[in-house]
């Protein structure tokens, strides 16, 4: 299970300008309808190194977060300026 490449997919599969939930990519790696929870921290690690790569922006009520000072709480994925390398 390749949690960044799912990110990357799920992204690529909206508009330039759209965002996605950290729970929609965890949904589509589970297979179990019901055993996606625990798949939430994994996601959320993921897109924080692609964030750190430049290849999405993390997101809270529109304000860009520092990929190393998440915390808690609902967050966005969104392109960043090195999404497509």
């Amino acid at each position: 299970m390749d949690i960044a490449a799912a990110i990357i997919d799920l992204l690529g599969q909206r508009a330039a300008s759209a965002s996605i939930c950290p729970s929609e990519v965890a949904r589509a790696l589970s297979p179990d309808p019901a055993g996606w929870r625990p798949l939430m921290q994994p996601v959320r690690d993921a897109a924080a190194a692609l964030a750190r790569a430049d290849r999405i922006i993390i997101t809270r009520k529109d304000e860009q977060l520092d990929p190393d000072a998440l915390g808690s709480g609902p967050i966005r994925l969104r392109r960043g300026a090195g999404f497509s390398e």
